[in-house]
């Protein structure tokens, strides 16, 4: 215990005497305040020269990406648009919240923002592609090839582009693309395109041919297989050949919702409701 107090007292003393007392230490901590003087100068230097107008931002190139074109977006007004509102010089500016604020105007899905020295930006743009319509052709929203809603309308569409018509609830236009993508390919043995397709609140969902024909779709959820909807299209195409040698192109519109058959409607005004009932009924396989 002596010991012990005797050690702690050696190590108390050294540490209460003065610092200068120590020509070691003083040179250490010389050399440790000499370091932080230099980087603080270092730091200040550079914070004073990033803030010289030469880095203020004065220059913007508006690009498209590779393969494109920009025919929705002015270059000129992005350019001012971009001066007036983007916050910070060559070193201070966000890239992030200027990419963002490019995504966010009509026409562009996607924006890629690079620093160009001393005070300019160079933006590459991807321009939307309309695909279809979304709600309708009065509607302000048009729905591109990846199935993604974005602001635009009918008339700045060019007018060599056909656009398909889609509707169904906002968060399922990624489900619908999938929709029609598939019931394209089902109906190329009739060299038949989808032209219109839209879901429901419910999930069921029908769509029209380019021949003219509608056809209507129920519910997969409704049954655990997966394949329920392509069997009944299997099931239509097999029996298709008995219906044409019937009704020729009388028919208008398929009905697919069945378990175990379909239902065609035809076209003809002249015939009676109940005859076409009936008709409907025969085709029932």
């Amino acid at each position: 215990m002596t010991a012990f107090l005797g050690r702690f007292g050696e190590i108390f003393t050294s540490l209460m005497s003065p610092l200068w007392n120590h020509p070691d230490r003083m040179q250490k901590l010389s050399r440790f305040l000499m370091r932080c003087f230099l980087v603080m100068l270092v730091i200040g230097v550079l914070v004073w020269l990033s803030q010289r107008p030469v880095f203020t931002l004065k220059q913007v190139q508006v690009e498209p990406v590779a393969g494109q074109t920009l025919k929705h977006v002015s270059k000129s007004l992005v350019k001012q648009q971009v001066l007036e509102t983007v916050q910070g010089n060559f070193f201070s500016v966000r890239l992030e919240d200027v990419k963002r604020g490019f995504e966010s105007m009509p026409w562009v899905r996607h924006a890629n923002v690079r620093r160009v020295w001393p005070n300019g930006l160079v933006v590459s743009i991807e321009e939307q592609k309309a695909f279809g319509t979304w709600g309708g052709s009065d509607s302000h929203t048009l729905m591109n090839s990846h199935g993604e809603l974005f602001t635009g309308r009918v008339s700045e569409v060019n007018d060599d582009v056909r656009l398909l018509d889609f509707s169904g609830p906002d968060d399922a236009s990624k489900e619908v693309m999938s929709l029609y993508e598939r019931a394209n390919n089902w109906f190329k043995p009739w060299g038949a395109e989808v032209t219109s397709l839209a879901l429901t609140e419910r999930y069921a969902w029908h769509v029209k041919l380019s021949n003219g024909m509608k056809v209507e779709f129920g519910r997969d959820e409704e049954s655990s297989d997966k394949n329920l909807t392509e069997e009944r299209v299997a099931r239509l195409f097999k029996y298709w050949p008995q219906v044409q040698e019937k009704w020729a192109n009388r028919v208008d519109a398929v009905d697919l919702r069945y378990a175990n058959g379909f239902a065609v409607h035809l076209a003809s005004a002249s015939l009676k409701k109940n005859d076409v009932e009936g008709k409907k009924s025969e085709q029932k396989q």
